[in-house]
């Protein structure tokens, strides 16, 4: 591990700081194959060791510990500072594909940007972070992963008095929109210039070489959102928090706080405890990913034309595009949940109609997908059984169906549809249930069984049952909490 190549850029982007030492650091978890595949060379640490080093209380030789300034849209309104309140990026690494990787420790002590917090992070949203990150990997959506767990012998206080955790995070760097707000609203022109050049290098060289290379910077940003959005809504997540400090300049999905998979489909489902008007519900969530990056282009504005005016006029035509982009790696990833290769005009209707008798039959988003690949082999029953009124569901059926028959024949129909269709997602109620065991009693072996059902979401196993199964009423999570 080396220092980020971040610390290259001026004192101000940042605070230099050491994590706070922790009392007693325990390791709950290393993800050994995330870790071989960042090249650390940790095959011979023990578990003490390993604490040691994912608590900050020893960190290896020459690295350079900083909090990041950013600001960031909160529900709307705006913050000039936030920054890494309870976070330190400790170093990078050259993954074995070449590729940089940011390492931060969440949950490492004050910073300069904890206003009045401890800095600190509870158990409880640690684990939910590690198994939602790792599962959104295995769904194959771009995120943040998380590298290990620890427990700290220390308590934080919250409403409760709760078992303290930090989180070693990875990610291809923490960068976000909020970083640029935080310059542009200071009227600090070159620095936002100097981060610009800084993404550029990073994440699109290519877009260098082009004759406007911050339009094509916004451009490709917006690219990237386009097809994360549409990824998160077609495996029913809802990010709960999508400020614009918790939005990513590489396209990752990042912050994990109060976020949540629906089970029932609701295109107005909220779980957030803080979204009391539904700003961030699921399909809220394309129209809020436009409006960060219009904040975006509007503080890279100076950057991409010398006149304010065609500055304004090219990058919002680049924001526009977002609809475009989005609605098409959309319809497109319904078509693949759908077993449809061959594109119709109708197709969008099609997939539309079905969402709608879910939502009025409080069918479960996962599971229905997931079963309609068994009615290509004669079995209707699982999924008609998941619709209030089955007749709704068969009406739609028989409409799939006559688009099916002009499909070309394909045997692999129903398989390429599971590949796509998960089994297992980190349901609500099973994660509360894995935060209980830790928080309680320490005991972490349903956090080990719920994270190999999600990251081999697309495999029916034997025994893993009641990972797939919805949750009973009297189990449902209606809230989801940040932790902070």
């Amino acid at each position: 591990m080396q220092s980020s190549s971040y610390v290259r850029l001026p004192q101000h982007f940042y605070a230099r700081l050491e994590p706070t030492p922790v009392a007693q650091p325990r390791l709950i978890r290393f993800n050994r194959s995330l870790g071989e595949e960042l090249g650390l060379q940790l095959s011979g640490w023990d578990d003490a060791a390993l604490a040691a080093l994912f608590s900050g209380n020893r960190l290896p030789p020459g690295v350079e510990p900083i909090a990041m300034a950013y600001a960031g849209h909160q529900f709307g309104h705006f913050v000039p500072q936030l920054g890494d309140g309870r976070a330190l990026l400790i170093g990078e690494v050259r993954d074995l594909s070449g590729a940089l990787r940011d390492i931060q420790l969440k949950g490492s002590g004050r910073t300069p940007y904890s206003r009045s917090g401890d800095g600190r992070a509870a158990l409880g949203p640690v684990l939910r972070e590690y198994l939602v990150s790792e599962a959104m990997h295995a769904l194959g959506i771009p995120t943040t992963r998380s590298l290990a767990a620890v427990l700290t012998g220390e308590y934080v206080y919250r409403e409760d008095r709760l078992p303290g955790a930090i989180l070693t995070r990875v990610a291809a760097s923490h960068v976000r929109i909020g970083t640029f707000q935080y310059f542009a609203a200071r009227g600090q022109h070159e620095a936002v210039r100097q981060l610009a050049d800084y993404v550029l290098e990073r994440h699109y060289p290519e877009a260098r070489q082009s004759d406007r290379p911050y339009l094509c910077l916004l451009q490709q940003v917006t690219a990237r959102q386009a097809t994360l959005i549409a990824q998160w809504l077609l495996v029913g997540f809802i990010h709960g928090v999508m400020n614009t400090d918790n939005m990513a300049l590489a396209g990752e999905t990042i912050d994990y706080g109060p976020c949540a998979f629906m089970d029932q489909y609701d295109p107005s489902q909220v779980f957030s405890s803080i979204d009391t008007h539904g700003r961030y519900a699921y399909d809220n969530q394309p129209l809020i990913a436009q409006w960060n990056l219009a904040r975006f282009a509007e503080a890279i504005l100076p950057l991409i034309d010398d006149v304010p005016d065609r500055a304004v006029e090219l990058a919002t035509a680049e924001v526009q595009r977002f609809n475009d982009a989005f609605s098409r790696d959309w319809i497109g990833g319904l078509r693949s949940k759908l077993g449809l290769v061959q594109e119709e005009e109708g197709d969008a209707m099609l997939a539309q109609s079905l969402l709608e008798r879910m939502h009025a039959s409080a069918a479960d988003f996962t599971l229905t997908f997931r079963r309609l690949a068994d009615t290509l082999e004669g079995d209707l029953s699982a999924v008609r059984e998941l619709f209030d009124d089955p007749a709704s569901f068969d009406q739609w059926h028989a409409l799939w169906c006559a688009r099916l028959a002009r499909e070309p024949p394909d045997p692999g129909r129903a398989a390429a549809m599971r590949a796509v269709n998960p089994c297992y997602i980190p349901r609500n109620h099973r994660i509360e249930q894995v935060i209980q065991a830790g928080v309680s009693g320490e005991d972490f072996a349903p956090f080990a069984r719920m994270l190999d059902a999600v990251t081999r979401p697309f495999e029916d196993r034997q025994g893993l049952e009641r990972y797939a199964d919805p949750p009973l009423p009297s189990e449902r999570v209606r809230q989801t909490f940040c932790g902070t």
